[in-house]
């Protein structure tokens, strides 16, 4: 094996997932080489219309691809591995570790994406090892809410890190088996140099739900219900959504699973093993007028209110084949993402009003968080004993709480980084401390097929359109008398309703004749695009001195 120099630093540097929720990215950099750490996406924030996506930015990788020794992914959730279509082949498609189901979502996300270069995936699980440059990695199973999730013990020159992936601890999970804190001890025996550990709990008290109490509660819900059942939940919410499954099988009712990525995950984990049903227990939604309403279940897309997800177009009465009536039970297995509120309530409200009966984790243990709260960090910790912490994943109070709860573990405050996206931690034996230098991080959109192509510029008129619309005005001058023929021409769009503002529309046209005229009748040759920004300026000022609003002006100006 090639030896590295040992004075040389251990660079951990986060493109995504640090300061925000989602999007995760890691670069551990020793020397010229470098190990990806997952690759994921996050939703678009309110004020981002149009977009579908946002993801790491890659800038900094741009010219060390051959530098690149693998990309290991840590479970098979969005927020982990969804950016990987849109970069994987700028990367050089570099060699991919990711356990039997995160291989498995991976590879069918792929097939929507047919232009892209076949992956080339190892498959690992508890206990594998591998050797990556500098890197020696084994892979531990942690709880989760997906099967398959796995931290990564990591051995360098510098000494052996650990991610801990998301986790919780979860000593009664439901189809997975509990923490193996004897692992983890043993671990923790070898001199941890540094742990990243997942900060998403980090602000609750307390310890995680465990999978077993949620069981029991919907059990409750299950055996009292005399209707029909639509479980909304998370696609990627494997265990939830075996669960489910199994509850429907134990009450005699049959299963209908709607919406697209909730059925692929199922195709999936059936095809794996990982989720078991009975044969004839899934039937297709247009057979649901053939049970009666006590032996139906839906289990579907949509807690989180998106658009156009199967809860929300049942809300809307737009599902093709199912109408709420009284006596049908619904029930959000999720919790809220920060963000989201609003558009549940509006769905939660629209299923009150259509006389269906509504449970949410807030009235009863039917959710639980897939990550450690306070107790659970704290304990990692005190197993693990690292010399040095580095809190990932969260937004920036949840990193900030996190080393809060290091510190009183025992960690010195000294031996603690807190960084965000983009922020460089440099580690050795005896030090770690944050580079004064970032890199590159900012937002990168993901638009229908453009990957960067918006921004802020683009964002901004986005918005404008959205909040106070559009005003097109057509000036056709006359090359030789340097003067408008007839009227200009104006189109509002999402701005005023042009027949109830006839004399808004004079006046505005007599400014547009005056701020032309003026310039076209001046001699010599025009500059049209000063005479455009003139418009666009000076209408604008007065659209807002009579409106109070203000569009987006587009001046056209044709010499005839």
């Amino acid at each position: 094996m090639k030896k590295y120099k040992k004075q040389l630093n251990l660079r951990i540097i986060p493109l995504g997932g640090l300061g925000e929720v989602g999007r995760n990215m890691m670069l551990l950099e020793y020397g010229r080489t470098i190990l990806i750490i997952d690759m994921g996406f996050r939703l678009p924030e309110e004020d981002m219309p149009g977009v579908d996506y946002i993801v790491p930015n890659i800038s900094y990788l741009k010219g060390k691809e051959k530098n690149i020794l693998g990309i290991v992914f840590t479970h098979g959730h969005y927020d982990h591995i969804g950016a990987i279509p849109y970069f994987i082949r700028s990367l050089g498609n570099p060699p991919i570790y990711g356990s039997r189901l995160t291989r498995g979502i991976i590879l069918k996300r792929q097939e929507d994406f047919s232009l892209q270069p076949k992956l080339n995936i190892t498959l690992v699980k508890d206990g594998s090892k591998i050797q990556l440059g500098p890197f020696q990695i084994e892979f531990f199973r942690q709880n989760h809410n997906i099967t398959d999730n796995l931290g990564l013990f990591i051995k360098t020159p510098v000494g052996n890190v650990i991610h801990t992936s998301d986790f919780k601890f979860d000593s009664s999970p439901v189809n997975d088996l509990p923490t193996d804190f004897q692992k983890l001890g043993e671990m923790g025996s070898r001199k941890i140099l540094l742990l990243m550990s997942d900060s998403t709990g980090a602000e609750n008290e307390g310890h995680s739900l465990s999978e077993k109490t949620i069981l029991e509660n919907l059990d409750e819900i299950f055996r009292a219900s005399k209707g029909r059942i639509i479980a909304a939940t998370f696609a990627s919410l494997i265990n939830r959504i075996q669960q489910i499954i199994a509850l429907s099988e134990k009450y005699g009712r049959k299963v209908i699973v709607d919406g697209y990525s909730m059925k692929t995950n199922v195709e999936i984990c059936k095809a794996m093993g990982y989720i078991k049903a009975q044969k004839g227990t899934l039937i297709k939604a247009k057979d649901i007028q053939n049970y009666p309403d006590s032996n139906i279940t839906v289990l579907c897309t949509g807690a989180q209110g998106e658009g156009r997800a199967v809860l929300m177009r049942i809300a809307n009465r737009e599902h093709p084949f199912i109408r709420l009536k009284k006596g049908d039970t619904v029930i959000f297995s999720s919790s809220v993402i920060p963000g989201n509120e609003r558009t549940v309530q509006i769905v939660k409200d629209e299923l009150y009003r259509q006389r269906a009966q509504v449970f949410h984790y807030r009235m009863m243990d039917i959710h639980a968080s897939g990550h450690a709260q306070q107790e659970e960090l704290k304990q990692i910790i005190k197993i693990l004993r690292p010399k040095f912490f580095l809190p990932i994943h969260g937004q920036y109070s949840m990193l900030v709480n996190h080393a809060a709860i290091a510190e009183n573990v025992g960690i010195p405050e000294r031996n603690i980084a807190v960084i965000e996206n983009g922020q460089i931690a440099n580690v050795s034996p005896n030090r770690i401390f944050v580079e004064k230098i970032p890199v590159p991080a900012h937002y990168v959109m993901v638009d229908g097929l453009g990957i960067g192509d918006v921004g802020e510029v683009v964002l901004r008129d986005r918005t404008t359109l959205a909040k106070d619309g559009m005003f097109v005005i057509v000036a056709v001058v006359d090359r030789q008398l340097g003067k408008v023929k007839g009227s200009p021409d104006i189109i509002s769009r999402g701005f005023v309703y042009l027949r109830e503002s006839k004399e808004l529309l004079k006046e505005t046209r007599k400014k547009v004749i005056q701020i032309v005229n003026r310039a076209a009748g001046s001699g010599g040759a025009v500059n049209w695009t000063y005479v455009k920004d003139e418009i666009k300026n000076k209408i604008g000022q007065f659209l807002y001195t009579k409106t109070q609003r203000r569009p987006m002006i587009l001046p056209v100006v044709i010499e005839v």
